[in-house]
């Protein structure tokens, strides 16, 4: 009987110590969509966590202890990149010094595109010579290789020359600008770099979900053919959903339509309708009143059907920006703000966008 009890005991030993070999790694991301796309490649293996919470802001954010917590305790961590979450850089030197740091935007396969300038936008051409890595254009990394050029990529984004202490109007947080005189300064200011809103197109999304796939692999090779088969099925889907998109909005191109700011090329490049300004000059700035000025009088002279603000940002900036032009005001949540994290999440997010675009551009918008 003692040999017995003996016996069953290492087998429960065993069955323990195997356990814990084949539990996944610990993950954070960094914003909603990220979350989201890991989430995915996770599925029945594992949850990461959140590191933004749902609403703020990625452009500025200042950590909580839980959020810190997450990213302490963290082995691999999928961010868009500093050129997005420039506060983040630092906390992922310090707090997460021992985990692996993937930055998505430096993923192969991923199409980069720059900021657009002025008040109205130019058309632009949207060829490979954006591209990041143009030996992997479609959209599509290795599956056995981690993200070549993705692991501690902190120095190449300053994306956003005057987003941070060149803000228009140095908002205080309470939505009311101060200085309008100082804030006309700045409106000349360029908004130069690189557009990290890249997951808003959903042929980067399929590389970084062959990226997230191959470091995930890396770190627990256990779980490998989860996260591949999770990668490719998710690739699929999204493949199946662009074709969904560009049909539901193909009778949008051409109307003009107005963003709050440029956030959105990605989206607009694959789709084909893209936007004719912006009424902010860049993502952390609110707009002075000659922006403000300037911005309604091309609204007015393009006779734009819509102009689009977003959760996040007061509405009565875009309600002022339409003041006298005929446009109507719709809303787009780039991030996901107000819907459930998850593996569902990115998809929907891209979804609701097409249903905004058609609900303010269409003809019974």
């Amino acid at each position: 009987m003692r040999s017995k009890i003996l016996a069953a005991a290492g087998a429960a030993a065993l069955a323990t110590a195997t356990t814990a070999q084949a539990a996944p790694p610990r993950v954070a991301a960094d914003i909603l969509p990220v979350h989201s796309l890991t989430a995915r490649v996770m599925q029945g293996v594992g949850e990461p966590t959140l590191v933004l919470p749902p609403g703020a802001s990625p452009h500025g954010h200042a950590m909580r202890p839980s959020e810190a917590a997450a990213l302490e305790g963290a082995d691999l961590v999928f961010w868009v990149g500093e050129a997005l979450t420039p506060w983040l850089h630092d906390a992922l030197e310090t707090l997460a010094a021992d985990a692996r740091t993937v930055a998505l935007l430096e993923a192969p396969g991923v199409r980069r595109l720059a900021f657009r300038q002025g008040v109205t936008f130019a058309a632009h051409d949207h060829g490979d010579e954006h591209a990041h890595d143009a030996a992997h254009e479609d959209g599509h990394a290795h599956d056995d290789e981690p993200a070549h050029g993705a692991e501690h990529a902190h120095g190449d984004g300053h994306a956003h020359d005057d987003e941070h202490g060149h803000e228009e109007e140095h908002a205080h947080g309470d939505g009311h600008a101060h200085g309008s005189e100082h804030a006309d300064a700045h409106d000349d200011h360029a908004h130069d770099g690189v557009d990290p809103h890249a997951w808003l197109d959903p042929a980067n999304a399929r590389a970084w979900l062959d990226a997230i796939a191959a470091a995930l692999s890396s770190a627990d090779p256990a779980n490998a053919g989860a996260y591949r088969a999770n990668a490719e099925a998710g690739k699929a889907e999204l493949t199946a959903l662009e074709a969904e998109i560009a049909a539901e909005v193909a009778p949008l191109a051409g109307r003009d339509f107005v963003v709050f700011h440029d956030g959105y090329h990605h989206f607009e490049a694959r789709f084909g309708v893209e936007a004719a300004g912006a009424v902010s000059l860049g993502d952390g700035s609110t707009p002075g009143p000659r922006r403000l000025a300037e911005i309604r009088a091309a609204i007015a002279a393009m006779d734009a059907a819509c102009v689009f603000t977003e959760p996040q940002f007061p509405p009565r900036l875009a309600e002022t920006a339409v003041e006298g032009t005929g446009a109507r005001l719709g809303t787009l949540d780039p991030v996901g703000a107000e819907l459930a994290p998850g593996p569902d999440l990115y998809p929907t997010l891209l979804r609701n966008m097409a249903e905004s675009l058609k609900a303010c551009l269409g003809p019974t918008g």
